[in-house]
């Protein structure tokens, strides 16, 4: 469709709005000019005629010589009743009724309806409360009192507008009774009718005149600067809208780093990342991918906006992996589906290789969702962005990881050392000492260490420190925790475990170790023994140093009786003792050093 025809089509379409506009206009005011004058002229006469039967109530009861005696009696004198009957011809009100505080009438222009009884609900609820009650009735023509008394040239309409009013009566605050004035407006009514229509009428025509005769000058004077003043705000609106997309999406940027950066894991990261991608990348399905340990394939960490991610993937089945950059599938003439996006149904995507110091970490892989493929091309971009800061954010997470690991690992043996020992240690005793669990401690010292070293080497040393580590490591389940204290000393923490299994578990290390097979250069070492101490919360302490310190006395015991042995703490320390345990747990090494067993040279610095 050319540019001429396609702003013929506007220019018509446009008319045609204008003249169903002005149609629906026109019958909106003739409905307007039909129905709202009846309602306005009610409410308008309804002030009037209120305000008249509050004036004829007062001079009824200003009337009277005592109205409060008149209401209660229901007796009134010669001179009262004659002023009552007089009412109807010297106003508008063509009948009423007074009414006693219990609503039975006692006086009415129509003799017959006295000793009748009102019930309503409303002379309890308003007209006892002082309040006035409006009613509005349609009422037939034989039922309307001294109707050519009331109105001049009466027309006669079958149904007559009636307004009755209960005006309450009170005295000194107290409501003594109440008066029903019966009105009929239906002349009036119908006066004001006629005239508030014609007034709407005629604005309505005026208005519409004026609409039709605006629209039509504006509309042809002001048709290309209406065209060049809609392109440019289109444009604006557009900037705007870029702006404020824009504006957002360097907030969540922001935010998304701040929140990474502060992740303590990968786990904690990952979610934090599904959770600020459906919003950053809304039109976009996603999941990211992480190198393993041993890097031979990527593990699904995370998804989002409906879409899933395998368990494994292999590098080689990524084209973005495989050429080291941005792969964008359905950019080309030609492309390739990566194996970890099948089954592909023809949706563009992106693979994202993350990088970080120089190193491919993992890979971040978006497809469009079904009904937003132009969309999902616009946010290239900002998807780089977004992989650029998971990577650094991963590379920062697993640095922190490992030197935490390096501060808490013995780099010999690989066991935790002594200051994650006493963190630790400290932890499950808070946790027993508030749950009651069992918790254990084994102290461990390989046997002769010193003599071994000085007659086999610093080398082959060790090597036997490894190989005992790797059998307390392996003899470690769950939360049990072996760690290395210096030289040739061990310690396990077993929590949750009973004393006669820690018993087992203590022999079988020793057995295990007992059974290990040392090969240095071409000789097998002597066989590897060692003695052990055991000691349990609460009976030997329930401080972390009155444990480590009764484990110890225990290991002495063993030694004393022999070496490769097993021996329990016998008591547990006094109070005293305990005040002092720190002392004594930092003094346990120079303790160790200057008696039967000294630590070999090949100590490994916390």
């Amino acid at each position: 469709m050319s540019l001429t025809t396609a702003f013929s089509l506007s220019h018509r379409l446009k008319w045609a709005g204008i003249g169903l506009l002005f149609i629906t206009l026109t019958a909106a005011a003739s409905w307007g000019v039909y129905k709202i004058p009846g309602p306005l002229v009610e409410q308008m006469l309804e002030t009037d005629i209120r305000h008249e039967a509050e004036l004829w109530k007062r001079r009824v009861t200003l009337h009277m010589e005592s109205p409060s005696v008149s209401f209660e009696t229901g007796h009134f004198n010669e001179h009262d009743e004659e002023f009552l009957r007089a009412i109807p011809e010297a106003s508008s009100v063509y009948r009423y009724k007074l009414l006693n505080t219990m609503g039975q009438v006692f006086w009415s222009t129509r003799e017959h309806e006295i000793g009748e009884i009102e019930n309503g609900a409303f002379f309890r609820n308003e007209l006892a409360q002082g309040m006035t009650h409006y009613v509005h009735e349609l009422k037939p023509l034989s039922e309307i009192d001294g109707l050519d008394l009331h109105v001049e040239n009466a027309s006669q309409v079958e149904q007559r507008h009636v307004a009755k009013v209960y005006m309450p009566v009170m005295e000194n605050g107290r409501f003594i009774g109440a008066i029903e004035f019966f009105t009929d407006f239906t002349e009036m009514r119908a006066v004001f009718v006629t005239r508030v229509r014609m007034s709407l009428a005629i604005l309505s025509v005026i208005a519409l005149l004026a609409m039709a005769t605006v629209s039509f000058v504006i509309f042809r004077t002001n048709r290309r600067q209406f065209h060049a003043l809609h392109d440019r705000t289109e444009k604006e609106r557009h900037l705007l809208k870029d702006q404020l997309r824009l504006a957002r999406e360097v907030q969540l940027l922001g935010e998304l780093n701040e929140w990474l950066q502060s992740s303590r894991s990968l786990e904690e990261l990952f979610d934090m990342v599904s959770r600020f991608m459906t919003h950053i990348l809304p039109t976009a399905e996603g999941s990211v991918y992480v190198y393993s340990n041993s890097r031979d394939v990527l593990d699904g960490s995370a998804s989002w906006n409906g879409g899933d991610h395998k368990a494994h993937i292999h590098p080689d089945g990524c084209w973005g992996l495989r050429r080291g950059r941005t792969y964008e599938y359905g950019s080309s003439e030609i492309d390739f589906v990566c194996e970890h996006a099948e089954p592909h149904d023809g949706r563009p995507y992106f693979c994202f290789p993350i990088l970080a110091h120089g190193e491919t970490v993992g890979l971040m892989h978006l497809r469009a969702q079904t009904d937003n493929c132009a969309e999902f091309a616009e946010s290239k971009k900002l998807a780089q962005m977004c992989a650029e800061q998971i990577s650094m954010a991963i590379a920062n997470v697993r640095m922190r990881d490992q030197l935490h690991d390096q501060s808490v690992r013995d780099p010999l043996t690989g066991l935790f050392n002594r200051r994650h020992l006493t963190d630790y240690l400290r932890k499950k005793v808070a946790r027993s000492q508030n749950t009651g669990a069992e918790l254990s401690l084994i102290a461990i010292d390989v046997d002769h260490f010193k003599k071994f070293n000085d007659t086999h080497g610093h080398d082959a040393g060790d090597m036997v420190l490894r190989a005992v580590g790797s059998v307390l490591e392996q003899a470690c389940d769950g939360e049990e925790v072996a760690c290395r204290m210096g030289g040739e000393e061990f310690m396990i923490i077993l929590p949750e475990t009973t004393q006669d299994n820690v018993m087992t578990r203590a022999e079988h290390v020793r057995q295990a170790v007992e059974a290990i097979s040392v090969r240095y250069g071409e000789k097998t070492l002597p066989r590897i023994t060692i003695s052990a101490g055991v000691s349990f919360f609460p009976t030997h302490g329930t401080m972390p140093q009155d444990l480590m310190r009764s484990a110890d006395d225990a290991l002495y015991d063993a030694k004393a009786k022999g070496r490769n042995q097993i021996q329990v703490a016998q008591n547990a320390p006094t109070q005293n003792e305990s005040l002092n345990g720190e002392t004594d747990e930092k003094g346990m090494m120079g303790a160790r050093a200057k008696g039967a067993v000294n630590p070999g040279p090949t100590l490994a610095a916390e």
